[in-house]
């Protein structure tokens, strides 16, 4: 079993839901309240609502953190890295195998860690839903893009996805945290961001099936509905 122990303290969280035809999505922007510096995660469809925001904290955008490189999670970076000159942050396995690129990339492994003012972010490689997904974690929260929602979890049928390695992204995020870290997805499909790992064992069934042949089965199941109805 792997465990994590990192630095204990406060980190503000502003949600920020933000759309284009039929995509919503949602964005993360967190600031540390000590050094007033911030990073984003997964900026997407709404400059000008981003820009706002971190106009209205008055914060400092330090980082953009891209959980993966898919376009409606990714294309936000490059604006912001012109406007504040901050550096992005992708796993370097997705990097390669999407040949993805933007201004100021890093390329990330399995556990390092991005200190950003007194926070400290543990970066989890979680693949399934792509070659290099990624989620990041701090005290009491993790950010899993397109890993996990409140209500499910990624597809895997696109290219580097992979039912079988989703199932041990979910068993690594079930077995290394705390029950009660809060969850921070990419989309919604009605439930709001931030239930607990422990709410999850209880309505997500992708929590729930432990034995990795029905997991698998389950997930690559056809004729699946609301693929993208997002909330």
């Amino acid at each position: 079993m792997t465990t994590l122990a990192t630095k204990d303290y406060d980190h503000q969280i502003d949600i920020l839901r933000t759309s284009s035809s039929e995509f919503i999505n949602y964005c993360y922007l967190i600031t540390d309240p000590v050094s007033r510096e911030s990073v984003i995660i997964d900026p997407a469809w709404e400059l000008d609502t981003i820009v706002n925001r971190i106009g209205e904290l008055g914060v400092r955008l330090r980082a953009v953190l891209l959980t993966h490189s898919h376009y409606d999670h990714v294309h936000l970076a490059d604006p912001l890295v012109k406007m504040y000159g901050c550096n992005v942050y992708m796993s370097k396995i997705e990097i390669d195998y999407y040949q993805f690129n933007c201004d100021n990339l890093h390329g990330l492994h399995h556990l390092d860690r991005i200190v950003i003012g007194e926070m400290e972010i543990t970066c989890l490689h979680t693949p399934g839903h792509s070659a290099g997904g990624m989620c990041f974690y701090l005290p009491s929260s993790l950010f899993t893009g397109d890993t996990i929602f409140t209500e499910g979890c990624g597809t895997c049928h696109f290219k580097g996805g992979s039912a079988e390695q989703m199932f041990e992204s979910i068993e690594l995020i079930k077995t290394a945290l705390p029950d009660s870290t809060r969850i921070y997805p990419g989309h919604s499909y009605g439930h709001s961001p931030g239930y607990t790992i422990s709410e999850l064992m209880k309505k997500n069934i992708y929590f729930q099936l432990d034995q990795k042949d029905k997991f698998i089965s389950f997930r690559m199941r056809g004729n699946q509905k609301r693929l993208f109805d997002f909330r």
